[in-house]
């Protein structure tokens, strides 16, 4: 990899990293820790959160009629979400091992928490699960691909691509036969990153 792109995947980690600290301080903002798994407001913060919470009843007649006729069309995109979660989750845990590559931890993308906050009320926090889960499996079924993806064709497209994943950065240049063949292997077996 060039010194030019390196210099930029580490500017993008330190600024992941400063990003991160900056979340952090939300935690004194608004009156929380994190203790393991849980988090845990003051009891100021929770008695102001209670007084906030919109009734079920006032929720409902606030809510756009659209919106509640397109909740069942949301709602059925959990079935086939479900069934990727788990052709997705077999597949690391079946091929993964025979092919060297570390596991993806479901557990650092699929987050669930919002559900906790007490100024939602039922449906709220329901919504809240469910963009949870959905946006964390696709964070880990993306991840999961590019891992593969990393150890079957470990090639820059020569096409502008919408996102970039966290393993293209180790990929070979679009054309370059002669460091493909010579280097594919290696690149094949570079996790050593994820240690």
């Amino acid at each position: 990899m060039d010194n030019r792109l390196q210099e930029l995947l580490e500017r993008i980690k330190r600024l992941e990293e400063e990003l991160s600290r900056e979340i952090q301080k939300k935690e004194e903002e608004f009156f929380y820790k994190i203790r393991g798994r849980k988090i845990c407001f003051e009891e100021e913060a929770k008695r102001r959160h209670r007084r906030l919470a919109q009734t079920l009843r006032h929720y409902l007649r606030e809510t756009a009629i659209l919106n509640l006729l397109t909740a069942p069309v949301i709602w059925f995109c959990l079935l086939p979400a479900l069934c990727m979660d788990l052709t997705a989750t077999l597949y690391q845990a079946i091929c993964f091992p025979v092919y060297g590559i570390p596991k993806v931890n479901r557990g650092r993308h699929v987050v669930i928490d919002r559900h906790a906050l007490r100024y939602l009320n039922p449906i709220e926090k329901l919504n809240c699960v469910y963009c949870g889960y959905f946006n964390g499996m696709t964070s880990y079924i993306q991840e999961i691909a590019a891992r593969t993806e990393q150890y079957w064709c470990p090639i820059k497209h020569a096409r502008k691509v919408a996102r970039i994943h966290s393993r293209y950065h180790k990929f070979l240049e679009y054309g370059d036969a002669e460091r493909y063949r010579r280097d594919l292997e290696r690149i094949r077996r570079d996790f050593k990153d994820l240690a």
